[in-house]
């Protein structure tokens, strides 16, 4: 197990917007942290009322948005246009190319959200974007799968070989992780025993196909684990 701490994340402060980067992105480059098999970006992005992220493009990019708090309201060129609240997983395939647009719903609240990044396994695909939305029931006490390359379960597809599950844990809880291949567990918040280790909010940890993973609730939290190729 490969541990990397929240406090050694990259971090941006815009005024606007503040970010954590777990993988280099922009202006922080770290060699040493340029993603994780397929898996190239974690944005931990908390972003201030009546901002956001103005049109720009993507190409051949699978971006996945993660709200936890507050309210994202999302534009593209696709004519597409939805609002994301806690607990809505949306996926974007940029493939030849595609131009859009996030921003905090809300005048006043803050909008903190995770953007994931995941390189695609075919090329020049046509762009596409879906929306679902898991409840906390679902994800309470198990795993839920909420990202697959075939949309199994009633998760949201992707154009890559990976799963991608989130799952809701009390202290003392003992979820079984689901079986994996390459593994990166990020917490979300709240706090894990993670095979002896304790993970913190924004703390993540790598396994290799052979590793066995244990955990353990230390404080009631949200824990998100990609299984990748």
């Amino acid at each position: 197990m490969i541990i990397r701490r929240s406090n050694e994340r990259g971090y941006a402060d815009h005024g606007w917007l503040r970010s954590f980067h777990t993988f280099s992105f922009a202006n922080y480059v770290d060699r040493n942290h340029m993603g994780f098999r397929a898996l190239r970006v974690i944005n931990e992005d908390r972003v201030a009322g009546g901002h956001g992220f103005g049109a720009h493009p993507h190409r051949d990019m699978e971006i996945i948005s993660y709200v936890l708090e507050g309210e994202m309201e999302h534009k593209d060129n696709m004519g597409n246009g939805e609002v994301m609240r806690p607990g809505d997983v949306q996926r974007m395939s940029a493939g030849t190319g595609v131009l859009h647009s996030e921003f905090n719903h809300s005048k006043t609240n803050e909008l903190h959200f995770l953007q994931i990044w995941i390189e695609p396994k075919q090329l020049g695909i046509k762009p596409s974007y879906e929306q679902k939305a898991f409840p906390t029931a679902e994800r309470q006490g198990q795993w839920r799968l909420v990202v697959s390359e075939e949309g199994r379960e009633g998760s949201v597809s992707i154009n890559q070989d990976v799963n991608l599950y989130a799952g809701l844990f009390n202290a003392g809880e003992q979820p079984t992780a689901p079986p994996s291949r390459h593994a990166w567990l990020h917490v979300v918040n709240g706090e894990m025993e993670v095979n002896g280790e304790t993970l913190g909010a924004g703390d993540a940890a790598a396994f290799t196909p052979d590793e066995s993973i244990s955990l353990t609730g230390k404080e009631a939290g949200e824990v998100l684990l990609f299984d990748l190729a």
